[in-house]
């Protein structure tokens, strides 16, 4: 299962970066993500991100993708985490360690956005519903 977890978190990792470097999506009426204004670095350099999110018509997977830039330090894939698209506002959280790079406490901007992986033929295409991008404060801890 950590396998599993790790292969995941990977993928949304991607998803998230691709996410930044792609054009803006519209959100549908009533879909958000916030992103709350204070992450945390663990002493093995672990970031958690979190935050809310509302979104609706999903008819593939959805999930949390996050990312962090800070300085020098370039947007950074953290963890992933599946998302209920039922209309009613969840919680996300992400975990994970930024690759090759380390973040500090201090300033950071975070990019967080629901992805969908919706059926398109034989593949699944990403759609991207409600994403968000914030200045926040990393803390140790």
């Amino acid at each position: 299962m950590p396998v599993r977890r790790s292969l995941l978190a990977a993928a949304l990792g991607a998803a998230a970066l691709l996410c930044a470097t792609a054009a803006p999506a519209a959100a549908a009426p009533g879909e958000y993500i916030t992103v709350d204004a204070t992450g945390r670095i663990a002493a093995d350099g672990t970031v958690t991100l979190s935050g809310s999110y509302r979104c609706t018509g999903a008819t593939g997977p959805a999930f949390i993708g996050s990312s962090v830039s800070q300085d020098t330090v370039r947007q950074q894939g953290i963890g992933g985490s599946g998302a209920r698209c039922d209309g009613v506002e969840h919680r996300w959280q992400n975990s994970g360690k930024p690759y090759g790079q380390t973040l500090r406490p201090g300033p950071a901007r975070v990019r967080a956005t629901v992805v969908e992986l919706r059926p398109s033929g034989i593949v699944l295409l990403p759609v991207f519903h409600a994403p968000s991008d914030r200045d926040i404060t990393l803390v140790q801890g």
